[in-house]
């Protein structure tokens, strides 16, 4: 039974020691992905605003000579933005920032762009590029590809750009004294206490203004309209309504079951049959009967004997220490053979000299 334990916790560290190398692998493939995604988008921005100003100033210099862009593929929909070329690169998971402090409905004050230094409401927030969409500001002329025309839409139409969290400040209202007034949060974190909201656009965690510690109460909560029960809706009464009730005492679905979830003999099972238990703990126990049991021979005893005979003269000519006494014809050998080759020494010193 140990070996079948050992076996399996061998195979977890094993399956989670590859799942681990491999979430690795995919981190460092994403994070290589992100960074030639972004230098491939600003690259585009930088060369689109290039022929931008390359052909203004073409235009102006040219007067009228200068060439009718507005034609042909590009006839009415001349300065319009693809809709590929406004979405910003996702973001890897794990690079992500752990708390979005900005929810749809809040007020923000814009840094950068045309809108700079303006308060609009947030529409909408992309938590895997980390950007966001206001309203009535910040908008572009997108062209509208052929596959998304109907009898309503042109070839042209008008929406929000997204933003760059780093790009905007929240703008949150306290009150002192019982006066109000705004202010624009230059830095704001997050943390507990994390409560369950039944607006799914806003997050669990609570925001601070960093340094003050000022709780930012987040935006009310979307009313949700009452539902009315229809002929054919099922009830709540008959949704919530507990056909079983759990036992510590049996389990939750029958012993078969396990065996059709997983293999019965799967090296990364942890819970066997009872009876397949008991055939294993008897194999060790057999396993270990065998080892200890000699079956020996004549032969064999005869050997036995004579090893244990060594074993007590072995042990016989060790001292208190456990260290072995050499006998006297070892010790006559080794003083013999000092005083020869000491002797020898001495007569080769004397004749060198």
């Amino acid at each position: 039974m140990q070996k079948v334990i050992q076996r399996t916790t061998l195979a977890r560290n094993q399956a989670a020691r590859k799942a681990r190398i491999l979430k690795e692998k995919q981190q460092r493939l994403d994070v290589v992905k992100f960074f030639r995604e972004r230098d491939e988008f600003q690259r585009h921005q930088i060369d689109t605003h290039k022929a931008a100003v390359k052909a203004r100033h073409e235009d102006w210099y040219k007067g009228p000579l200068a060439p009718q862009r507005d034609s042909g593929l590009t006839a009415g929909k001349y300065g319009a933005l693809d809709p590929q070329d406004t979405i910003l690169p996702r973001i890897p998971k794990h690079l992500r920032r752990q708390f979005i402090n900005i929810a749809p409905g809040d007020r923000v004050v814009l840094l950068t762009g045309p809108d700079q230094g303006k308060i609009c409401e947030v529409n909408s927030v992309d938590v895997e590029s980390e950007s966001l969409t206001v309203n009535d500001r910040n908008q572009a002329d997108y062209r509208v590809p052929g596959y998304a025309k109907d009898e309503n839409t042109g070839d042209v139409i008008v929406n929000p750009v997204p933003i760059p969290i780093d790009d905007v400040r929240l703008v949150c209202t306290l009150e002192d004294n019982g006066h109000q007034y705004e202010v624009v949060a230059k830095h704001v974190h997050g943390g507990g206490p994390f409560l369950s909201r039944s607006n799914t656009s806003t997050p669990r965690h609570t925001r601070y203004i960093s340094g003050e510690n000022i709780r930012i109460p987040w935006p009310e909560e979307n009313k949700v309209d009452k539902l009315t029960d229809e002929d054919g809706d099922t009830s709540r009464k008959e949704v919530e309504y507990e056909t079983w009730t759990p036992s510590l005492s049996l389990m939750p679905f029958k012993a078969s079951i396990m065996d059709e979830l997983r293999n019965k003999y799967s090296k990364y099972r942890t819970r066997h049959d009872p009876a397949w238990v008991e055939a294993k703990k008897l194999e060790d126990l057999r396993e270990e009967f065998l080892k200890s049991r000699k079956l020996l021979t004549p032969a064999g005893e005869y050997k036995a004997k004579l090893a244990e005979q060594k074993a007590a003269i072995r042990q016989s000519r060790k001292d208190e220490n456990g260290n072995y006494i050499m006998d006297q014809a070892t010790s006559d050998f080794i003083a013999q053979f000092i005083s020869k080759n000491g002797a020898g020494k001495g007569q080769l010193k004397r004749a060198v000299n």
